[in-house]
């Protein structure tokens, strides 16, 4: 399955820290790349080291129209999810439809247009309360996947978290 994020804009010096927060979610639960506009370029440089020391091939796009960017991938076949707290729950999703083989995933970070509202193929809610792209993006993640992507390791690591009970363990490979 092929996953990757698009990201609506960025609520400019609240959301340098949750625009990371998004890519490194993204990266974590298994997409391959996320979308990004008006956000600022050193978050590549942040996601490349994250890459260089920990594996894989997570890639930052910046784009300053996201919209087109949705338009294309639903023309080359990709499903496309916006989450948002008011779309059909994500059980209701799970019930209604087999994951695709390419998911484009839609998340805000201001006030989304209506318009992507009406691109999407499926409006989904995690949950029917206010609460953050980042925790929808990573319960959606983990909802449509295999249950052991949580403990796959990235190609080219050169560090390994060492689970722990307590304490911090990370080891140089």
């Amino acid at each position: 399955m092929i996953v990757e994020v698009a990201r609506l804009g960025q609520r400019l010096v609240r959301d340098d820290r949750v625009t990371t927060h998004a890519a490194l979610v993204s990266r974590a639960f298994g997409a391959s790349r996320i979308y990004m506009s008006d956000t600022n370029a050193e978050i590549q440089d942040t996601m490349r080291d994250i890459n260089k020391r920990w594996g894989g091939s997570f890639d930052v796009i910046l784009e300053d129209n996201i919209k087109e960017i949705i338009r294309q991938k639903k023309r080359s076949g990709y499903f496309i999810v916006h989450l948002t707290m008011y779309g059909y729950t994500l059980y209701d999703y799970l019930k209604s439809y087999a994951t695709p083989d390419r998911v484009l995933i839609v998340i805000g970070a201001g006030k989304v247009p209506r318009e992507i509202y009406d691109m999407a193929d499926y409006n989904v809610s995690v949950g029917l309360q206010p609460h953050s792209e980042i925790a929808a993006l990573a319960v959606f993640l983990d909802h449509i996947q295999d249950k052991d992507h949580l403990d796959r390791e990235f190609p080219g690591a050169n560090k390994r978290i060492i689970p722990s009970r307590t304490g911090k363990c990370v080891s140089d490979l």
